[in-house]
């Protein structure tokens, strides 16, 4: 599985050769430097630790700040675990890094300090994309749940309340899971089945066909999917 960090910056649309329409979501992806390294015999599982999104040392602890140093990484603010991911060999932007950390991956050593890339992926494979999608605030049943509406004439009071959803003797409450009103969306989510319609190597961009969770500008994590 590869694995990379990027920022949603919006979507457009990519015209093909035939002349199809495609609408894609571009994403600015990487580099990201491997910052750590876990493996089973020290951490009990085995894991590539990325960093993303370059910051203001002044924005970070000085233990983060440390802990990126040793990967010779410069301040960046976001720092996310992959499974099961398989990088290429580390090139000549892949050095060592201060500890020399290895691991194996799909196409040989992964080493402490080697950058990730948009690279990593190809034009026509199928991903899938997580991220925290846009907050809604406090919504009703109506925007929430699709609920429709009661009567809006007739000195109607029940417009778009949601009605009566109680009980009196028994069960004297209201079941657990009942579709109320509450807190809209701000929750982590992953979009399945997503395909890579482009890559622009050059500026770090991946454009994923479709739409993706998350608000313009919010980091997603994007990883091959199967």
């Amino acid at each position: 599985m590869s694995a990379i960090l990027g920022k949603k910056l919006g979507m457009t649309q990519l015209f093909r050769e035939d002349g199809e329409v495609v609408p894609v979501t571009v994403i600015e992806a990487g580099p990201c430097p491997v910052t750590a390294i876990r493996n089973e015999e020290r951490d009990g599982y085995s894991a590539i630790q990325l960093a993303f999104d370059e910051v203001k040392e002044s924005k970070l602890s000085k233990a983060e700040v440390g802990h990126l140093a040793k990967a010779d990484a410069s301040p960046m603010r976001v720092l996310v675990e992959f499974r099961d991911v398989e990088l290429p060999a580390a090139g000549s932007a892949g050095e060592e890094g201060s500890e020399g950390e290895e691991a194996e991956g799909d196409g040989g050593e992964v080493k402490l300090g080697q950058q990730v890339t948009v690279e990593a992926f190809e034009e026509g494979q199928k991903v899938k994309v997580a991220g925290i999608t846009i907050g809604k605030g406090f919504q009703g049943t109506v925007k929430r749940h699709n609920f429709g509406r009661g009567p809006v004439s007739h000195g109607s009071h029940n417009v778009r309340a949601p009605g009566s959803i109680g009980a009196s003797a028994w069960p004297a409450r209201v079941f657990k899971g009942m579709r109320l009103p509450g807190q809209m969306g701000g929750k982590r989510r992953t979009q399945l089945g997503l395909e890579i319609a482009g890559i622009d190597a050059d500026r770090n961009l991946l454009m994923i066909k479709g739409s993706v969770p998350g608000a313009k500008n919010s980091i997603v994590e994007i990883r091959t999917d199967g």
